[in-house]
C-alpha cells in the first residue's frame, strides 16, 4: 500500500513539473515588474521626495500614519489609492503615485489636507484608468 501511495506521489510531481507547474522551479523565476515601474522612475532624481527621506519625527511619523489610516479605512478606494506614496518632512506631505479617477485623487488629497491642513500638501498624484478587460 505505501509503494502505491509512493508511486502516486512521484507521479503528481513528475505531471507538474512537465507543466511548468513546479514550486521549486517557480521559486527561480523573478516575479513580474510592478505596473508603476516607469512612475518610480520620476522619484529617482535627487530633487524629488522619497518615502526614505520622510523625517522619522514624531509629528511626522503621526500625519503619515493618519492619513494611510484614512485611506485604508476607506473601502471605496481602489488599491491605488490605499498604496499612494506619503512623504512627510517638517509638516509638509507630498502625495505620489497613480489613482484610479479624478474623483479618487480629490478624495485622497482632501483626506491628506484634513490631517495637515490644506496649504501642507503638494499632490504629485496622477490618474491612470483601469485597463479595459479583453472579450473574447
Amino acid at each position: 500500500m505505501k509503494f502505491k501511495k509512493t508511486v502516486g506521489a512521484v507521479a503528481v510531481w513528475t505531471i507538474l513539473g512537465y507543466a511548468g507547474l513546479n514550486p521549486a522551479a517557480a521559486q527561480n523565476q523573478s516575479p513580474p515588474a510592478a505596473d508603476n515601474t516607469k512612475v518610480n522612475q520620476r522619484d529617482r532624481a535627487k530633487s524629488e521626495p522619497t518615502a526614505d527621506q520622510a523625517k522619522n519625527n514624531l509629528s511626522d511619523r503621526e500625519i503619515m500614519q493618519k492619513i494611510r489610516k484614512a485611506l485604508i479605512d476607506d473601502k471605496s478606494l481602489s488599491t491605488y489609492a490605499h498604496n499612494v506614496k506619503i512623504i512627510a518632512q517638517h509638516g509638509k506631505v507630498t502625495l505620489k503615485g497613480p489613482v484610479r479617477s479624478e474623483e479618487e485623487k480629490q478624495t485622497v488629497e482632501k483626506t491628506a489636507k484634513d490631517v495637515a491642513g490644506g496649504e501642507n500638501v503638494t499632490s504629485e498624484l496622477t490618474v491612470r484608468a483601469a485597463r479595459a478587460k479583453k472579450t473574447n
